[in-house]
């Protein structure tokens, strides 16, 4: 098996969103869809010949800046059982900013890395600001011995506003290298914006740890990406109208993946 998360692996990471858990606006009071839908998705992906996935209660929003305690129980049931149904390596997203919650979900139950999308950078989102967390979320993961459980952090993150906008991406990416980030993800501004390019390249060109596009990547664009980022995670492009709550569609899997070859 290829080296995860390594330089130049070229590492395929697919979504799996959870529907909306409970305490949540959207919630339906429905756990065996979740968990049913979970697991599917996370099979399809694997089945499809994905390198890893993430776990992340997307279906939550409007999000706060940390997870409530019934959707921290719930994401862990539903880690748990996903990681009982694949064979490979899965990651923890407790968005919008929980690193408590992905780094003690991710210990619980092996898995091999989580994603803190505000890692280092002071943002502004629809629900006020989100202060950076790298010294803390370094800090705990020691604490609770979760040492090789690796982090992916974003550098100013989609959906978000840089609070000091004269901070470039690359001394976002300096700065997040410095606080011991093990792999760095660019984004575009939405869910399903492709990464530039010229963005990519600009990490690229500052950092000796793996980039990652973590948007916007698909069937047409996913060799170009591939070919500068080291890895890349795709999550809309995977489901049918690109609509986060539908179910991981395997045609659109396989076909987003044979993009490499093409």
């Amino acid at each position: 098996m290829k080296e995860l998360l390594g330089l130049g692996s070229k590492t395929v990471i697919g979504m799996v969103h959870c529907l909306p858990l409970p305490g949540t606006a959207g919630f339906e009071n429905n756990m065996e869809k979740i968990f049913s839908q979970a697991i599917k998705d996370a099979k399809t992906l694997e089945a499809a010949g994905c390198d890893a996935l993430i776990i992340e209660n997307m279906g939550d929003g409007p999000f706060n800046d940390f997870l409530d305690i019934e959707q921290t129980v719930a994401l862990t049931a539903v880690s748990t059982l996903v990681k009982e149904a694949v064979n490979i390596p899965i990651g923890i997203d407790a968005a919008f900013n929980d690193y408590k919650s992905s780094l003690s979900i991710a210990k619980a139950i092996g898995a091999a890395f989580v994603r803190i999308p505000v890692f280092v950078d002071t943002v502004m989102y629809y629900n006020g600001v989100l202060n950076p967390c790298s010294r803390d979320a370094v800090l705990f993961r020691r604490k609770i011995h979760a040492e090789k459980v690796k982090i992916l952090a974003d550098i100013q993150v989609k959906h978000t506003y840089m609070v000091n906008p004269t901070i470039t991406i690359q001394d976002s990416a300096k700065m997040a290298v410095s606080c011991f980030a093990d792999g760095i993800i660019v984004t575009g501004r939405s869910i399903g914006t492709e990464t530039p390019i010229d963005m990519i390249k600009q990490v690229k060109a500052v950092v000796n740890i793996p980039v990652i596009a973590g948007s916007g990547v698909n069937a047409n664009n996913i060799k170009e990406q591939l070919n500068i980022a080291d890895g890349a995670i795709i999550g809309s492009s995977l489901k049918e109208g690109g609509k986060i709550s539908n179910p991981i569609s395997l045609e659109l899997t396989k076909k987003v993946l044979k993009g490499l070859e093409e």
